[in-house]
């Protein structure tokens, strides 16, 4: 039998609905795992345990009070970790930097914000890549976290400590970011499913920027209909960021059934399996296509833009992007001064620095978003002939800790498989496709814009069909 923290958002919320199930207990619940495991994982910064204990009382009173308070809040009672680059009010927020290290927010960013109106319990904010620079979660100012399945490998990042805290039955779901990669990867490599929206899907308001073009909040969950559900909570118009789209928010869970397999052709880009590809990589995703085949999914290989392409381009935008973000955090107005930058952040500075100058940008910045236009329309090409690629997330199994230490592009070979799609601004999946006991390998699928529902119906097809 589950524990209480073990169980998924459907699971929990019926429990609690049913009667069978306490918030209390549950809030509990996670918090003990918390206390048994964290430090060794080191998946949270900060841990909301007086507050979440405090909410879960008021809510159980209101409960009691109306029962059927949880069919207009679809969380009602859910633990959730946010990763520590959302704002969160009277809650520190550090995006893992010690510029940052004691800061508390003054209000909520939207996504925390519409968690907390749908009933959602904030039970801590999560580790990650300071700044959300890099693919490994090492680059913390708080400390590495490390891989629930072998403590001696990295869960991936920048939303690694969301991924982990997922894996490690810490929370029911966790929010994380993507800019390209931060929540597939770090999914891919903890063995749980991250859904990285299309750009503008999900409100970017509160979030700590990166690269403003790319930044892309989305869910972290234990099966598909959590991160269905999830996405619906956290999507929809803001009017305090301009980027997010107008288009009204499906029922994502309630379509997740409503899709005829034989009719989908799934595209099997050639050049995402890639000649380093490790063979367990290669072997679990070979089998993972099979499975939808055998579901009645029809095949087609396609051939793409090579992705070492979108290396390049994602290199040049992000680290002019981030030098532009970063250039706020001076010390005047909050925060300690630029002393405090860690070496990947001044790295990254420097380089965006250098792209935007006179002389430079022409030739570095203004050129990479000439072929990044390029990506888009190669990804409008093969969606004319297919409706989804299916890929593997990653190239690689999680990599030992400080394997990636001396290397200044490690975090984008790890995301070379995932960066074109995120330059494109388009929907992704990852979801656990290794046999069991193995360690963990993600399979993903994308699709173009605003099509959430559609990979999202095509993950939840292999997750119930695989062996």
């Amino acid at each position: 039998m589950k524990k209480p923290n073990e169980l998924t958002i459907i699971e929990a919320r019926e429990k609690i609905k049913e009667g069978k199930l306490t918030i209390t207990q549950l809030v509990k619940s996670c918090l003990e795992q918390i206390k048994q495991t964290d430090k060794k994982i080191n998946a949270f910064i900060t841990v909301c345990e007086k507050r979440a204990l405090e909410k879960a009382k008021k809510f159980e009173q209101i409960l009691k009070e109306n029962p059927k308070i949880t069919e207009k809040k679809p969380l009602f009672g859910i633990p959730v970790a946010v990763k520590d680059n959302f704002c969160t009010k009277g809650i520190k927020t550090t995006a893992a930097s010690k510029i940052l290290e004691n800061f508390v927010p003054p209000y909520d960013a939207t996504v925390v914000e519409k968690l907390k109106k749908a009933g959602a319990i904030i039970i801590g904010k999560t580790n990650m890549d300071a700044w959300a620079h890099g693919s490994s979660t090492e680059t913390s100012d708080f400390g590495p976290t490390k891989n629930p399945h072998d403590l001696s490998r990295v869960p991936g990042g920048s939303s690694g400590g969301s991924a982990a805290a997922v894996a490690a039955h810490q929370t029911i779901a966790a929010i994380g970011s993507e800019t390209a990669g931060s929540i597939r990867q770090p999914a891919a490599w903890c063995g749980v499913v991250g859904l990285k929206p299309t750009y503008g899907r999900v409100s970017r308001w509160g979030l700590i920027a990166m690269a403003s073009s790319l930044d892309s909040p989305g869910p972290i969950t234990k099966t598909v209909a959590d991160a269905a559900l999830l996405l619906r909570v956290i999507a929809g118009k803001d009017l305090r960021d301009a980027t997010t789209l107008p288009n009204p928010v499906p029922n994502y869970e309630e379509s997740l059934e409503q899709i005829s397999p034989s009719k989908i052709t799934l595209g099997i880009p050639k050049e995402y399996f890639l000649p380093e590809m490790e063979k367990e990589v290669k072997e679990a995703v070979e089998r993972a296509i099979k499975t939808l085949k055998k579901i009645g999914f029809r095949m087609k290989e396609v051939s793409v833009l090579n992705p070492k392409y979108s290396i390049a381009v994602y290199t040049i935008i992000q680290r002019a992007e981030v030098s532009s973000n970063l250039a706020r955090y001076d010390g005047i107005r909050y925060g300690r001064s630029r002393e405090f930058f860690g070496k990947e952040a001044k790295r990254r500075i420097m380089l965006g620095t250098y792209v935007l100058s006179a002389g430079y940008y022409d030739r570095y910045y203004a050129k990479a978003q000439k072929v990044r236009k390029l990506i888009c329309q190669d990804f409008e090409r093969i969606f004319s002939q297919v409706d989804a690629l299916v890929a593997p997330t990653s190239p690689y199994l999680p990599l030992k800790l400080g394997q990636g230490k001396d290397e200044p592009m490690f975090g984008e070979k790890q995301d070379v498989l995932v960066e074109a799609s995120s330059l494109a601004g388009l929907p992704g999946i990852s979801i656990n496709c290794a046999s069991p006991q193995k360690l963990p390998v993600g399979l993903q699928i994308i699709a173009g814009q605003k099509k959430e529902e559609l990979v999202l119906q095509i993950a939840y097809q292999y997750e119930k069909g695989k062996d």
